[in-house]
Parts: structure tokens; C-alpha cells; sequence
């Protein structure tokens, strides 16, 4: 039996931004939403086969490219801050449970009033968890996988003295992003060889956009009081991107009374890029499941400015 197929759509944030999103909606009525969060080389298309097992399962699954990445050419690897990032991360998912993206009234999309759960991995994990400060219940529950909290590949220390002066004389200037080698993420051959030939990969990013990644980090800092939500942690035992110990020691410091933490010895950094991806989307769906009587069925909260930050 073939498996859903996406719809490719465009949405736009309230500073008039439009971007790409994908959406797979259920045959039947839907469980709930499952809102994605990419990596920072990363987008919507290389997750294809797991949003697909997810909403074969009953959820509807929306996954936005990040602006200036994916199919989203405009401002190409930047951003004008990470507080705008996360305003759209938030705004989105505010779009998701009013139903405004399929239907010109309220209530009348895919999902519509149904819970919100946050699945985001890597360098997209940094925004679904920052979020929670800037936007406290965004998300009825997080699942980040492999998130990149704590990354073991970084600039060097001459690249980033660049990068700051960059910020400061050329902030739209681009620079390597420093994860080109496609073998850091998986030890599929076929799926090395989809990175190293997927144009929409995105490879470079502005000063701008690197310095506003690592504010972001330090923003992190102050996040683990605000996660109060049920949240899944997924960690591969392989993982030459993150750093496990440091990450597993972060999360224990989160507040949720709901913390569930799944490592897997032999697998690599891209879950979905393992030989038999399977794996960690029973673990997703058996999660989700059992957290199901947690979620609320409610309108959203958090509100829809930009954060000061």
C-alpha cells in the first residue's frame, strides 16, 4: 500500500515572508497535529518517509522549511534575528490550531482545535525548545531527536573572529556552514549520496545568521524552567554532531514531570537516514500514545508577537 503524499503549500509570516511548508493529512479523522522543526542544513523533503508512517497512523503532519532554507530562496541562509525565527515557529503553529491555512474561517482546517506536538531535531531542536520560553504553551509536548544543544563540530576559532567582523562590516556575507561532510549524519551510502546531491541542502549562511545562532545558545541557558510539557528525547549512540552527555545532563534539568529518554547504541545522527528508519517511528508512535490522555483539546494561547529579545 503506498504511503500519503504531501501537499506542497505556501503560508506567510506577519512580516510578509512566504515560505514553503508540506502537509500530509490522514484519510481519516485526525489525532492531532505533528508540527517539524528541521536541522540548519536540512528541510522538509528529507523527511518524507517518516511524516508519511506518522499521518498513516492519524496525524496531521505539518512541515515548514525554514525561511532562507529549503525551497525558500528569498534571503537565502539568513535571518534578521532568532527571535524572528522563533516568531515563526510560533506563529505557525497559532495558524495550525486556528485552522487558517486551508480555510478562510477559524476552526475550519486540518487539525483545527486539536493538541499540537513539536517533533524538531538537530539545529531545529535549539528553536522548538527556545520557544517554550518565548512562547510558554506553544506546544501541548515536544519530541527533539538528536538536537543540537551541544554541538561537537564548530567553527574555528579563525573562522569565527571572521564571522564577527563579518556581523559587523557585512552581515548578509556567507561562510561554510560547518557540517558539509555528509558522512557526520548518516552511514548510509544512498543516503551520503542524497545529501552530497540535494540542491535544496543548505550549505552556506550569512554572519548574521551564525551569530544569531549562538545567541540563541545562550538563550537555551534559561529554558529549562519553562518546559513543562510531556517531552521525548531521542539520542543516537553514533552521533558525531552532538555531544550525548552534555545533552543528557541538560534534559534533567528540565521541568516537565513527563520526561521519557530513548538512545539508540548504532545509530547515526539522522534517524531518518538509518538503513531501516522504522525503529524510531514505533518508539515516536508508541510515545504518543501513551501521552495521548495529556493533551489538551484547546485553542491556542501564547500570544502572537514577536518576543522581546
Amino acid at each position: 500500500m503506498a504511503l500519503p503524499s504531501p501537499q506542497l503549500l505556501m503560508w506567510s509570516a506577519s512580516d510578509g515572508y512566504e515560505g514553503y511548508y508540506r502537509l500530509w493529512t490522514p484519510a481519516g479523522p485526525p489525532r492531532a497535529n505533528l508540527v517539524c522543526v528541521h536541522g540548519i542544513q536540512s528541510h522538509s523533503g528529507w523527511y518524507e518517509y517518516s511524516s508519511a508512517k506518522f499521518c498513516e497512523a492519524g496525524y496531521v503532519v505539518w512541515y515548514p522549511d525554514r525561511r532562507g532554507s529549503g525551497r525558500n530562496w528569498q534571503q537565502r541562509g539568513d535571518c534578521p534575528s532568532y527571535g524572528r525565527l522563533l516568531a515563526d515557529v510560533a506563529e505557525f503553529i497559532r495558524a495550525v490550531r486556528a485552522g487558517i491555512f486551508t480555510a478562510r474561517l477559524p476552526g475550519q482546517g486540518p487539525g483545527a482545535g486539536l493538541p499540537v506536538v513539536v517533533l524538531a531535531g538537530s539545529w531545529g531542536a535549539k528553536l522548538a525548545l527556545a520557544c517554550c520560553r518565548a512562547f510558554p504553551g506553544y506546544a501541548d509536548a515536544l519530541i527533539l531527536w538528536s538536537p543540537g544543544f551541544f554541538p561537537q563540530v564548530k567553527l574555528s576559532w579563525r573562522s569565527r573572529i571572521r564571522v564577527f567582523l563579518a556581523r559587523l562590516l557585512e552581515p548578509t556575507r556567507q561562510f561554510p556552514i560547518p557540517l558539509n561532510d555528509p558522512e557526520l549524519f548518516t552511514a548510509n551510502p544512498e543516503r551520503i549520496r542524497f545529501i552530497r546531491e540535494d540542491e535544496l541542502s543548505l550549505r552556506q549562511a550569512t554572519a548574521r545568521f551564525l551569530v544569531e545562532s549562538r545567541r540563541l545558545d545562550w538563550y537555551l541557558r534559561g529554558t529549562p524552567q519553562y518546559i513543562t510539557c510531556p517531552v521525548l528525547l531521542l539520542l543516537a549512540g553514533k552521533d558525531r554532531i552532538i555531544d550525548n552527555d552534555k545533552t543528557r545532563r541538560f534534559f534533567q534539568r528540565w521541568a516537565s514531570a513527563h520526561k521519557t529518554i530513548i538512545e539508540y547504541p548504532q545509530a547515526h545522527h539522522t534517524l531518518e537516514f538509518e538503513d531501516d528508519p522504522d525503529f524510531f517511528i514505533r518508539d515516536i508512535l508508541a510515545w504518543l500514545e501513551g501521552i495521548e490522555p495529556l493533551l489538551p483539546r484547546r485553542e491556542s494561547s501564547f500570544p502572537p508577537s514577536l518576543p522581546a529579545l
